[in-house]
């Protein structure tokens, strides 16, 4: 029986996100970390690792990459390039820092060339509304942080798995939309880029 808060993810999609790390030119600090978390995630039993299974004649499996649309695949990536950068508050540069939405409106400006406005407030009134039973990688999804809701943004992955720079003293990474913390402040989600 699966946990519905685990991942399910086989060696091969481990080795694309290897990969992705590598062909993005990810320092080799930050290559070691994201295999060593991966690592972590499996040991401890976060992700269901499962050997990737052959294919069924006729069957088209697709890989983690190939579930989404090019403009999906690009926000992700990119995205996923900046984890470890620190938070600052009004942060708009990945050399200086990012705040929440300082980082989602670098990621599709820098990927889809799309201009979200500044503040995740206004960011929650662009795009489609989605119902989290229908959310799909790369919705942004909205969080009540500082007792106002849409004051927190994050970008979706799938699988409950959300892109965010957190706060102050932290860095973009990602975390569990279901934990405890977050699953109490879920606001909503808008969908911006069709995927």
């Amino acid at each position: 029986m699966k946990n519905e808060n685990s991942l399910t993810v086989t060696a091969l999609e481990i080795r694309s996100l290897q990969y992705v790390a590598f062909a993005l030119n990810f320092a080799p600090m930050h290559r070691t970390l994201i295999s060593a978390l991966l690592a972590t995630i499996l040991v401890c039993g976060g992700i269901n690792a499962q050997a990737a299974e052959p294919m069924k004649n006729g069957e088209d499996q697709k890989t983690f990459f190939e579930r989404y649309t090019n403009a999906t695949q690009d926000v992700i990536l990119h995205g996923l390039k900046l984890v470890g950068i620190s938070y600052r508050r009004g942060g708009n540069d990945e050399d200086t820092g990012l705040d929440c939405s300082g980082f989602v409106r670098l990621v599709f400006k820098d990927t889809v060339g799309m201009l979200l406005p500044r503040s995740a407030r206004e960011m929650s009134e662009v795009g489609e509304r989605v119902d989290s039973k229908d959310l799909k990688p790369g919705d942004l999804v909205f969080f009540n942080t500082m007792r106002r809701a849409f004051s927190h943004v994050g970008i979706y992955l799938g699988d409950n798995y959300f892109l965010h720079s957190p706060k102050p003293g932290a860095e973009v990474r990602v975390e569990n939309m279901q934990s405890s913390y977050w699953i109490k402040r879920y606001n909503g989600a808008r969908r911006v880029i069709d995927n």
